[in-house]
C-alpha cells in the first residue's frame, strides 16, 4: 500500500489582480517560481513511489504466478504494473513540463528586474506623483 498521503502545502494558487507595479509583478514571479519548485519536488516524489509500485506489482505477480493461482490473478496484477508505469511516464512529463516553468518563471523574474529595477528606484525614490504607464503613448 502506499504511503503518500494529500499534501495541502503552503503553496496555495496566487490570486490575480491588475496590480502590474514592479514589487508586486516581481512578488508573483516569485511566489510562481517557488510553487513551481515544490510542484517539481512533489512530482519527483510521486514518480519515484510510482516506479517503486508498478515493480512490486511485477514481482507480485510473478508470486502469484510462481504460487499457481488463478491466471487472473496473475493478468490483473500485471496490468495494474502496466498502467502505474505508463502513468509514471505521463507524471514525469508533466514533471519535465513543471521543471521549465520554474526555470522560465525564474528567468523572467530575472529579466524583469534587470528591464524595470532602475526605474522603479527612480520612480519610488520621488516625492511627486509619476503618470500611470501609457500615459505618454496617447
Amino acid at each position: 500500500m502506499s504511503n503518500f498521503t494529500p499534501h495541502t502545502g503552503a503553496a496555495a494558487a496566487a490570486p490575480t489582480d491588475g496590480d502590474n507595479r514592479y514589487k508586486a509583478v516581481q512578488h508573483k514571479l516569485k511566489t510562481l517560481g517557488t510553487a513551481m519548485d515544490l510542484a517539481c519536488n512533489e512530482l519527483e516524489t510521486l514518480l519515484r513511489g510510482m516506479r517503486m509500485n508498478a515493480q512490486r506489482a511485477e514481482g507480485l505477480a510473478v508470486d502469484i504466478a510462481n504460487a499457481e493461482l488463478d491466471r487472473k490473478f496473475v493478468e490483473m496484477t500485471n496490468q495494474v504494473s502496466v498502467a502505474l508505469g505508463g502513468a509514471a511516464i505521463e507524471v514525469r512529463k508533466l514533471h519535465e513540463t513543471a521543471q521549465e516553468v520554474s526555470g522560465l518563471a525564474h528567468d523572467t523574474r530575472r529579466t524583469h528586474a534587470r528591464l524595470y529595477e532602475g526605474l522603479d528606484t527612480i520612480r519610488s525614490g520621488r516625492k511627486e506623483r509619476t503618470p500611470k504607464p501609457g500615459f505618454f503613448a496617447r
